[in-house]
């Protein structure tokens, strides 16, 4: 469940992907996959600011909505690419509340810290008013990812932040701060659910990472909604897989 106008609903369940490759056009196919996003992931994958802007564009003209992955925090890396037309930002790391304000802040024009410029694609250029551009700024997509033991800790505190808009479980990383290398351990999967009750009473969206559609129902089931299923090159190496020949396998 989350709020609408202070409405508890359903959420809606969307299904994206992971883009590690830096191509615009691994974005214009995605676009006609059917999908309902996909994210540049810019913490793990050799994204400059480049790279990202050729994708944000092909994103663009593939009417597939991108949110970007930021590989930190800090101001200027969630201003280049809010600036560069990113329909949000997933961000990394978020340990406590504090953090989660400074993210929203770092994201928004009015009362926040987000430089204003009319000139970037997010103001279309210089053809939208100041504001509607400081509007549309107030509307970005926070996902603030959980993946250590202090934020599971925290998590329903930062859900509870205003301007945050889910929480993300990484549970990779999480696995490695409770002392597993298993992501599916009992500890990460206990972790896991204190954060979906977390994030859904605070009226949050819910998301993180699956491997494969049967796991995605489990997680649906228990309320998560947010699903970025794969990435562009799992998705490729399964494809190949599935038409190798036998003997190609071994």
């Amino acid at each position: 469940m989350f709020q609408q106008n202070g409405v508890p609903r359903p959420a809606e369940i969307e299904v994206g992907t992971f883009v590690k490759t830096c191509s615009p056009h691994i974005v214009e196919i995605l676009g006609g996959s059917g999908l309902d996003f996909a994210v540049l992931d810019a913490e793990h994958a050799p994204f400059d600011r480049m790279a990202l802007d050729l994708a944000l564009l092909a994103g663009i003209a593939a009417r597939l909505p991108l949110y970007v992955r930021v590989c930190d925090q800090q101001a200027a890396t969630l201003l280049n690419a809010l600036d560069l037309g990113a329909a949000g930002v997933v961000v990394p790391h978020v340990d406590s509340a504090r953090q989660a304000r400074e993210v929203v802040s770092r994201t928004r024009y009015l009362h926040g810290e987000r430089g204003y410029s009319g000139s970037p694609r997010s103001s279309r250029y210089g053809a939208m008013r100041m504001s509607e551009a400081v509007a549309a700024g107030a509307r970005t997509f926070v996902m603030c990812q959980i993946e250590s033991r202090e934020g599971v800790e925290a998590c329903a505190d930062i859900a509870a932040v205003e301007g945050v808009d889910g929480v993300f479980i990484g549970r990779a990383d999480l696995a490695l701060s409770l002392g597993c290398d298993d992501s599916k351990h009992p500890l990460v999967e206990e972790a896991t659910e204190q954060v979906i009750r977390a994030g859904l009473a605070a009226g949050k969206r819910v998301g993180m990472f699956v491997g494969n559609p049967a796991e995605r129902a489990r997680y649906a089931a228990q309320g998560v909604s947010w699903f970025v299923h794969g990435s562009d090159q799992s998705l490729l190496r399964d494809a190949a897989k599935a038409i190798a020949l036998p003997a190609a396998r071994a």
